[in-house]
């Protein structure tokens, strides 16, 4: 079985994409991590601070960062399939 033209250009743009993917992926779980350090930090330093939200706001940015890397492998496996 073959790839049709459009599969084919689909696969080949998210290959060159393959480094963004990886970028947006570290680049995430940085911001998340920093955070969560603030939130901690206001939540141990500011009595009426609610961190509820915050950290929901957090997980958010995480389950981006292992979209973005989980992106990254298909596009390293299409990249041996297609060459």
């Amino acid at each position: 079985m073959s790839m049709t033209d459009s599969e084919l250009r689909f696969a080949r743009r998210a290959i060159k994409r393959k480094k963004l993917f990886l970028v947006l992926s570290i680049t995430s779980v940085i911001v998340g991590l920093s955070l969560a350090l603030f939130y901690a930090w206001q939540f141990v330093t500011q009595p009426g601070f609610a961190p509820g939200i915050h950290f929901v706001l957090v997980l958010l940015i995480f389950l981006a960062a292992r979209q973005n890397l989980r992106q990254y492998y298909y596009a390293k496996i299409l990249e041996k399939l297609i060459s």
